[in-house]
């Protein structure tokens, strides 16, 4: 009698349809397996149908600490306190950056300085300063 089992695979072999998922208990339990002594790496990878590489990553990642469930880590919240609302300027109180009696000198390092003195429109000054910094 013959038995046809249908691979999962492509013309050229490679592995086709969904990828197998380990849980975290399984990518520990492999680990612990390489770590026993005499034991290779590709040989415990090949007994579970993985590839050595993906053992590998799950060692490093270990080793890292990174490799343990997200769900089990509780991290505490520190008490937060407002004590006074947080005022941001709007578009219009921005436009007069400086005092009239005021003044901002900048120096720029390919010698430039710009001297400003007075009621300043932001948004200009910001495009003078950006236009400088490019030269």
């Amino acid at each position: 009698m013959d038995v046809s089992v249908e691979s999962k695979t492509d013309k050229l072999g490679r592995r086709t349809g969904p990828r197998r998922r380990y849980s975290l208990a399984e990518k520990l339990q492999i680990i612990e397996e390489t770590r026993r002594p005499g034991a290779s790496v590709a040989d415990v990878a090949r007994a579970h149908g993985i590839n050595h590489n993906v053992v590998f990553g799950w060692r490093r990642l270990a080793q890292r600490g990174l490799l343990r469930s997200q769900r089990t880590e509780i991290v505490p919240l520190l008490p937060v306190r407002v004590e006074s609302p947080t005022v941001l300027p709007t578009a219009r109180a921005s436009s007069s950056m400086t005092q009239p009696d005021a003044s901002i000198e900048v120096e720029f390092p390919g010698g430039f300085r710009v001297r400003v003195r007075g009621h300043v429109d932001a948004i200009a000054l910001e495009r003078v300063f950006k236009a400088l910094s490019h030269r």
